[in-house]
């Protein structure tokens, strides 16, 4: 090869890694811009579910009874959520669901749900729904790729108001509570049918973890610093102490 091919190959190959390079460095930029995005987002999620939370534990005669908040193993809120999100083959609502661990609440696992019967509060309006995982069974279900409600765990519409009895058979044996909030009504509900679902890409996003993973470790989320992102088990938290938090 002469010298004229050889300066060519080298103006060629000099040509390919600048290219490369430029091309590795946008991908890098739109990486970042991404997982910035997805943080935000997740932000964003936790302090909705946080909202709707305290607008529900807000009035105490229609809340959620704190002796079933101090028996839950996990709590999920699903806020602000519209009839059509929850049809069958839809995108379906979205919350957070936070794990009692034996010192805090865990940071929000997000999740999608959708399907199933959900009854006429239902409408235009968006509608609030809070389930209680009373053990450890039912928060097993939440590891797996697709959860429904009433099939795998008994679940029953849960009581209300401070003097509300958790003592009926149907409510004793349920291992879910649900309920839901709309135009300010807040009454238990039968989700059956609900199907929920892991969303991992914000999970990974957020924690390089799977919701499977995150909800295995009795240990907080950890690896989600984005200021905000503990906003759902903060709201939990002053009616449901954990043994790290109880005086």
């Amino acid at each position: 090869m002469g010298p004229k091919n050889w300066k060519w190959m080298f103006a060629l190959s000099a040509v390919f890694v600048t290219i490369t390079a430029f091309t590795s460095t946008i991908s890098s930029a739109r990486s970042d811009d991404e997982q910035e995005a997805k943080a935000k987002e997740a932000v964003a999620q936790s302090a909705k579910a946080a909202n709707a939370f305290d607008a529900i534990m807000g009035a105490p005669d229609k809340a959620i009874p704190q002796d079933l908040l101090a028996r839950a193993k996990a709590i999920a809120v699903f806020p602000r959520v519209i009839k059509a999100a929850f049809l069958v083959g839809g995108e379906g609502g979205r919350g957070c669901v936070s794990r009692r661990t034996k010192a805090v609440w865990s940071d929000p696992v997000f999740f999608r749900a959708g399907g199933g019967s959900v009854g006429p509060q239902l409408g235009v309006s968006t509608t609030d729904f809070v389930l209680l995982f009373m053990n450890d069974d039912a928060v097993s279900g939440l590891m797996k790729d697709r959860f429904e409600l009433g099939a795998e765990a008994g679940i029953a519409g849960g009581p209300v108001g401070r003097e509300a009895s958790a003592g009926t058979d149907a409510l004793m044996q349920a291992k879910i509570l649900s309920y839901s909030r709309s135009h300010g009504v807040f009454a238990g509900v039968n989700l059956k049918g609900v199907i929920i679902r892991p969303e991992d890409r914000l999970n990974y996003a957020v924690y390089s973890k799977t919701a499977h993973a995150l909800l295995s470790d009795d240990a907080p989320a950890g690896g989600g610093t984005e200021e905000g992102l503990s906003a759902f088990p903060q709201a939990i938290a002053p009616y449901a102490k954990t043994s790290g938090t109880a005086h």
